[in-house]
């Protein structure tokens, strides 16, 4: 068993409905046009164009029978919509359309990193008025601290540095920067602040959930021009060789980290066990995370990790060991001749 490929091909997909959208009208428009002249005019190639012209044969309206799909009349090399199944028509939203799309925007609003909120706020408006939805009692907050999250936009959209204090979780420790935003975007559900770190002298991405602290400064934010933005669309964490390599065995309880990390390889083992081998980002982080699986998951490789795994867990084993109890001290022996009358030391010896 291996691991597939990075996934990708969320914004082809995105690009392709977009040129669908405007493919029907644009034909409409121009019955009889040679795909090798739309092609040109789409800045696609005739093969994807054929292909988007296959795909529109099954979209259309609900029921998707005769009279419901979009349908085209081919004449060699050219091209005629025949029945655009009503995409000509203004738009009717229902209420449960219209509300879901103001649930939709108001999210895209309130996402980090949207290229124009202002457009955004625009279309929701225009909607809200039209379906009567103004005001309508939808609010929408996405996970984590939102306050925090409007501090750091409008210190991106303000330009003005800030001072924070950042917990690391890689080296399990906290600092204090001093950053220069760049953007803020929402990766994988998590927002973060991609600044200038002036501490690093390099671009860094910070998490707004491990932002302790945010101070805005008097002072503009001043990005270098060496200061380029990461390459996110296979995600925040990008391994590569230089990076240290481990191997896991792993039991059944633990499969989830094959879908969650990415994975150089994954390998069935004995049983039920998976052999697991990842890269990560220091043998710091790689203890940490390995002591926080279960029983089921050991440490096939480096050596040096699986030593710092023993030693870190037989020291934890070490600190909740029972002392050993104090034995009481020793109490002296009486004196027969001068013990008291009644005392037990007399009366044990006597009898």
């Amino acid at each position: 068993m291996t691991r597939p490929a990075a996934r990708g091909g969320s914004r082809a997909s995105a690009d392709r409905l977009a040129r669908l959208l405007n493919l029907v009208p644009y034909l409409l428009a121009r019955p009889g046009i040679e795909i090798a002249e739309a092609a040109g005019d789409l800045g696609v190639t005739e093969r994807q164009l054929r292909e988007d012209l296959e795909l529109l044969w099954v979209c259309g309206l609900p029921g998707y029978g005769p009279g419901d799909l979009i349908d085209m009349a081919f004449d060699g090399d050219r091209v005629t919509i025949t029945y655009d199944a009503g995409i000509d028509r203004p738009l009717r939203l229902t209420p449960d359309e219209a509300l879901a799309l103001v649930v939709a925007l108001r999210m895209l609003a309130e996402t980090p990193g949207v290229a124009n909120r202002e457009a955004v706020e625009r279309a929701l408006a225009k909607i809200e008025d039209a379906g009567d939805l103004v005001g309508a009692p939808v609010a929408v907050r996405l996970p984590g601290d939102t306050r925090r999250v409007e501090a750091l936009r409008a210190a991106v959209e303000g330009g003005k540095a800030l001072r924070i204090t950042y917990y690391t979780a890689a080296r399990d420790e906290t600092t204090d920067r001093v950053i220069d935003p760049l953007r803020m975007l929402m990766v994988g559900g998590r927002a973060y602040v991609e600044a200038w770190c002036r501490r690093a002298e390099a671009v860094r991405l910070f998490r707004a959930d491990r932002i302790d602290a945010i101070t805005e400064l008097a002072e503009p934010a001043t990005v270098p021009p060496q200061a380029v933005p990461h390459d996110l669309t296979e995600g925040v964490f990008r391994p590569s060789p230089d990076l240290p390599l481990i191997t896991l065995r792993i039991g059944r309880s633990e499969r989830w980290i094959t879908e969650y990390y990415p994975c150089e390889r994954v390998e069935a083992g004995d049983g039920d066990q998976w052999l697991v081998s990842l890269r990560v980002t220091d043998l710091g982080w790689a203890r940490r995370f390995v002591l926080g699986l279960g029983p089921d998951a050991t440490v096939v490789a480096p050596v040096e990790l699986a030593d710092q795994v023993r030693a870190t867990a037989a020291a934890a084993l070490d600190a909740y060991a029972v002392p050993t109890p104090t034995a009481a001290p020793r109490q002296p022996e009486a004196d027969p001749e001068n013990a008291p009358s009644g005392d037990p030391a007399v009366v044990g010896r006597t009898q």
